[in-house]
């Protein structure tokens, strides 16, 4: 168990950059950035878990997951160390854990009593390439981007051939298992989130430099009550470095992952500021009781911030 005591990076005035003054007002009066652990190598994949606020987040090169206690403030080793690799996940209706593993290239789920189901891991008899990050539909269906991070870098998972055409995202359903590609003209597809009503999917191309287009953007998809996608109109270009993990709050904004920090658009795509970090970010959730603190993965850190209403 590590000591996770709270150190200040800066306070909301050199922390906050406003380009709309309603940005300001989604932050308490001397709201400042919190470093609650700096010992990991690449910090990825932070998920809240109400029951015992506590939040769990990857350190991807030393294979294993990470907890931290809201009510101590220690930090742990939560799981690891079998050459899963977890980046993305999130908790699940059910009160499991979805995981997106890039060692084993599939899409797993925790049981509430710790028992590990393998969800997707073959798409058309291929082996997929390595799942990234996950969401759940407010209708039970799962969808999670795939990549190939996992399967090109060998502190990312296990490096191995690509199998699959391309880097598709896709949904699957419980119900039937059945696992259908949803988009497949991303590069390189990352985060990925729904709209307050559900009727938006958001999913980040991280392409940058790696591909021909040179993708830093997120695209928006109109989703209809069957499941089917349309639109992927672009919605947002990174304005530092590529789109990585993000999260849409209640009223419809998007926090994003940048190079330079996080970047807060309002439900029309307009950058409204950003919450600076002296490290990459990678991705990012929200958490506590009521919902009203930003927890933020940067490079080898978790920070956090307080926020002035529940998001």
């Amino acid at each position: 168990m590590t000591d996770s005591r709270k150190a200040a990076i800066g306070d909301a005035g050199s922390v906050l950059t406003a380009f709309e003054p309603a940005f300001l007002r989604l932050f308490p009066e001397g709201a400042s950035l919190q470093a609650l652990w700096q010992q990991g190598k690449w910090t990825e994949g932070p998920s809240y878990l109400p029951l015992t606020q506590s939040l769990i987040f990857s350190d991807i090169p030393n294979d294993r997951q990470m907890l931290y206690s809201e009510l101590s403030g220690a930090v742990h080793v939560w799981r690891g160390g079998q050459r899963h690799f977890v980046n993305g996940t999130v908790p699940d209706a059910a009160g499991g854990v979805l995981l997106c593993e890039h060692g084993t290239r599939s899409l797993t789920r925790l049981s509430p009593d710790g028992k590990r189901q393998i969800l997707a891991d073959r798409f058309e008899g291929r082996r997929l390439n390595s799942p990234n990050d996950v969401v759940e539909h407010r209708d039970g269906s799962i969808w999670f981007t795939d990549p190939t991070y996992g399967i090109e870098f060998p502190d990312q998972g296990n490096p191995g051939e690509q199998e699959q055409e391309g880097s598709f995202v896709y949904r699957y359903d419980p119900k039937t298992t059945r696992l259908s590609a949803v988009i497949r003209d991303c590069a390189y597809p990352n985060g990925l989130a729904f709209s307050p009503d559900g009727t938006r999917l958001y999913v980040a191309d991280s392409g940058g430099s790696r591909s021909p287009g040179n993708q830093r953007h997120i695209r928006v998809f109109d989703l209809d009550s069957d499941g089917q996608l349309s639109g992927g109109k672009i919605f947002a270009h990174c304005p530092n470095g590529v789109f990585d993990g993000f999260r849409v709050d209640l009223s419809g904004r998007l926090w994003a992952s940048a190079r330079d920090g996080v970047y807060v658009l309002s439900a029309l795509g307009d950058v409204m500021g950003r919450i600076a970090t002296p490290q990459t970010v990678s991705n990012l959730c929200f958490g506590g009781p009521r919902r009203d603190k930003l927890y933020i993965t940067a490079t080898t850190s978790l920070l956090a911030i307080d926020l002035a209403q529940p998001a």
